[in-house]
This record gives structure tokens, C-alpha cells and sequence, in this order.
């Protein structure tokens, strides 16, 4: 049976999101890659209680986690039930809806039918009677923001969601689903946008409208799918995720157009004793608005490594216009 470190909470940050009175730990467990069917169970079981362990708080799924859809839900809700349950109100467990999840017209984007449905058959994976927070995973073209909007507000007050957010809506549709959620008294609160040093698009669209807004982001992809490591720093090693012909997030030609680039915000980050990957979690986490940063693993080690990034949080004038410049430069170039 699994105990949990007495000590978890010590060396974690816990940061409100927005004007809610909820906190949520600096640093979340993202369960996109490394926790599906075609995953080793008891590696992915270590990995959530070595986060567990470490004071990560922040569990995020979604209904179409996997491969194959729904498998990483399954798996977590088989944690939940084997050895988690005990610890279940001092996490804060997240799922949504919006992506292609089952056939036809009903399994994906955002209509009161798939919203209810798809929360439904994410808490009988989870097997909880209620996830922390539910998100629309996409904006829908082609449905109105107050069905979608409606649909969450539901869960709500049926008791399967404590609080509602959304992901990948730009700041234009962020502000006009917030006055829906202000107008029904949704407890609207967090947005979960893309954000790295090589994605910088949510700083001159999102963000204000969050300061705007008063609500706080968690933020996803903080390496850009492992670039923003020292995994590529000396050519790009077989077994890894650019090297896979397969892969559809990381491709050879975008690891050779960003080497130099990467290698001079290296130089950075051991100028101040962290390493690219600490610096890069580190630089996102300077964001006011930003309240968590998600991050994924494959091993129990990584999560002991990204936490590393805590210890050194504020960044000099000096550094904050030396990583400018290079990302400046870099988006001239690319």
C-alpha cells in the first residue's frame, strides 16, 4: 500500500488561481503522453506517486488521453481505487471535452450533448463522483459559446465539477465566454494555453485579457515537446521522440532549426545554476497570470529534476533582456 512522503508539502510553491480561493501546486502532472494502454502500468503508477511525493497537487487529464482514447483516465481512476483514494481531497484532478473522442457526430468539439456525455464517461473511467475542474478543450466553430458555456455551467450544479475552465481559446473568444460564465455565475477560473520560450503567442493575446479577467492559466507544452531540454544539445539520440518517423509533435528539422537558439539559452541557464530545462519552467512561471505549468515524464526521475526549477524562480534585468534577445532573434531567423 502506498504512503505518501510525510514531507510532500515543504518544498512545493501553491499559487491561487485567479480571484478564486483555490491554490493549485506551481508545477502540474500532465498525463498527454505516458499514460495509455500502450504504457507499463506500474512505471505510470510510480510516476504519479513519486509527483504525489513531491507536492504536485495538479493532476491533468481529458477524455481523449491515451493511446487509445480514454485509456489514461482508466488508468488513473485504477490508482485512485488500488491506493490514491485516501489522498483524494488533497488533489486537484482536471478533465475535459472537445476533442475527437468516440465515432460520429456527437464524440468531439462542443454541444450541450457531447460536453454532458463526455463528462459522464470520464468520471466512470475515474471512478469519482466529481473531477476539481471540467474544461471545453477547444472552442466550436460552429456552436454558439453559451451552448458551450450552458453545458459546463450544468455540471456545476449537478455536482460533477467544482469549477470550469477552458483551453486553447484565443483572447477574443476568452472574453466573450467569460461574460457568458459572469452573467450565470459559472465558477469560470483558469484557461490552459500552449507557452514556452518558443511559443510566445498567449503574452500579447491571452494574458491581458486574463489580468483583464482576474483568472489564472495553467499553462502546457513549457519544453516544447523536449527542445527546451538538454536531451538534443549534442545531436539528436535514437531513442528519442524527434528520432521516431512516427512522432507528430517533433520532427529531425525542427530540433536542427532550433540548436542554436537552444544552445545559447543553455549558456543562460548555467550562468545561473539551473539546467535549460529548469530555466525554461522557471521563465514561465514569471508570468503573474500564470499559476501552474504543466509538465509530463516517462520516468519518476524527471519530476525530482523539473522541480529543481522552484529553487530559483526570479530572474535579473540582466537575464530577463539576455533570453529576449535570443528568442527575438530566433523568431527573425525562424
Amino acid at each position: 500500500m502506498y504512503n505518501a512522503n510525510k514531507n510532500r508539502y515543504e518544498d512545493m510553491i501553491y499559487n491561487r488561481v485567479g480571484k478564486s480561493g483555490l491554490k493549485i501546486s506551481a508545477l502540474g502532472l500532465g498525463f498527454w503522453h505516458n499514460f495509455g494502454s500502450v504504457d507499463p502500468y506500474e512505471n505510470q503508477k510510480a510516476i504519479v506517486h513519486q509527483a504525489f511525493d513531491l507536492g504536485i497537487t495538479y493532476f491533468d487529464l481529458a477524455n481523449n488521453y491515451g493511446p487509445i482514447p480514454g485509456s489514461a483516465e482508466e488508468s488513473f481512476g485504477r490508482m485512485m481505487s488500488q491506493d490514491m483514494k485516501p489522498y483524494r481531497d488533497e488533489m486537484v484532478i482536471t478533465s475535459k471535452a472537445g476533442y475527437d473522442m468516440w465515432d460520429g457526430p456527437y464524440g468531439s468539439w462542443g454541444s450541450r450533448k457531447s460536453i454532458i456525455a463526455s463528462a459522464d464517461q470520464s468520471l466512470t473511467r475515474l471512478g469519482l463522483d466529481y473531477v476539481d475542474i471540467f474544461y471545453s478543450h477547444r472552442p466550436d466553430p460552429e456552436t454558439p459559446a453559451e451552448e458551450t458555456a450552458l453545458a459546463l455551467d450544468q455540471l456545476v450544479r449537478e455536482g460533477k465539477t467544482l469549477y470550469v475552465g477552458i483551453s486553447n481559446y484565443n483572447g477574443a473568444q476568452t472574453t466573450e465566454i467569460a461574460k457568458i460564465f459572469k452573467k450565470l455565475g459559472t465558477p469560470f477560473i483558469i484557461h490552459q494555453p500552449r507557452y514556452s520560450m518558443f511559443d510566445r503567442h498567449i503574452e500579447r493575446d491571452l494574458l491581458p485579457v486574463l489580468k483583464q479577467e482576474a483568472k489564472s492559466a495553467v499553462v502546457y507544452s513549457p519544453l516544447a515537446q523536449g527542445l527546451l531540454t538538454d536531451r538534443y544539445l549534442n545531436g539528436i539520440p535514437a531513442d528519442s521522440r524527434a528520432a521516431k518517423s512516427s512522432s507528430p509533435f517533433l520532427k529531425v528539422g525542427q530540433v536542427e532549426k532550433t540548436l542554436d537558439t537552444v544552445k545559447q539559452l543553455n549558456k543562460v541557464a548555467i550562468h545561473r545554476g539551473q539546467t535549460l530545462a529548469e530555466l525554461a519552467l522557471a521563465w514561465d512561471l514569471r508570468q503573474p497570470e500564470i499559476a501552474s505549468v504543466l509538465v509530463g515524464a516517462s520516468r519518476p526521475e524527471q519530476l525530482i529534476d523539473n522541480i529543481k526549477a522552484l529553487k530559483t524562480l526570479n530572474f535579473s534585468d540582466a537575464d530577463e533582456k539576455a533570453i529576449d534577445a535570443i528568442l527575438i532573434a530566433h523568431e527573425k531567423n525562424d
